[in-house]
């Protein structure tokens, strides 16, 4: 009987990922075991197929075709893997949220996220990474990721601070299937951000 290849396996499915996709080694838990999985993870990495972004946290290389070198990945991607590895539920919030949504073109210094884990700060690629428990937690976890990016997005701007143009430009962000999840969650949801939340799903693009 052929003994599994795991780094081969691990290889294919980092093969079929996007470049600057990140992994954590739970990521290929139903390939093999945490043990061999690691070393596997370790060889790739040795062998420039992953990059270590930081311990545990491995990213696929990513060219520019316009900086002629290979650039880091993008830090949400860092964010979400750290997520996974750590079982954390996270959403982005302030600045980072408004980017995120293109409602700031202004990148954040500091890439800011509410979680249901402990408070925790990484940094990678010289970028911050900061992690902050939220004790309202039924706005994040099992909730739509496009409606809880809007929530943070619309708390960061204030309430007296929604206009037209920001109900215009979130509602083209949306698809449908989206704005039909996002009015699905009234139960969840503070008042006045579910009602800036029903004008968006309402207008017409």
């Amino acid at each position: 009987m052929n003994r599994p290849n795991y780094l081969k396996q691990i290889n294919e499915r980092v093969d079929d990922a996007e470049p600057g996709a990140v992994f954590v080694p739970s990521d290929f838990f139903d390939i093999a075991e945490a043990v061999k999985v690691n070393m596997c993870l370790n060889r790739l990495s040795k062998n420039g197929v992953l990059n270590t972004v930081m311990r545990g946290v491995y990213a696929k290389p990513r060219y520019s075709d316009m900086l002629k070198t290979n650039v880091p990945p993008h830090s949400d991607n860092i964010a979400q893997a750290i997520a996974r590895k750590h079982g954390w539920a996270i959403v982005p919030c302030g600045d980072t949220a408004l980017n995120m949504l293109g409602l700031s073109t202004q990148v954040p210094s500091v890439w800011l996220y509410v979680s249901d884990g402990p408070y925790k700060t990484y940094e990678a690629d010289g970028v911050k990474l900061r992690f902050k428990r939220t004790n309202n937690k039924n706005e994040i976890v099992g909730v739509p990721y496009k409606t809880a990016l809007v929530i943070q997005a619309l708390k960061a701007i204030g309430k007296d601070n929604i206009t037209d143009e920001i109900i215009h430009r979130l509602s083209k962000a949306l698809n449908n299937n989206e704005k039909s999840e996002m009015l699905e969650e009234r139960q969840r949801i503070t008042a006045w951000v579910y009602e800036i939340m029903r004008k968006i799903c309402m207008e017409a693009v």
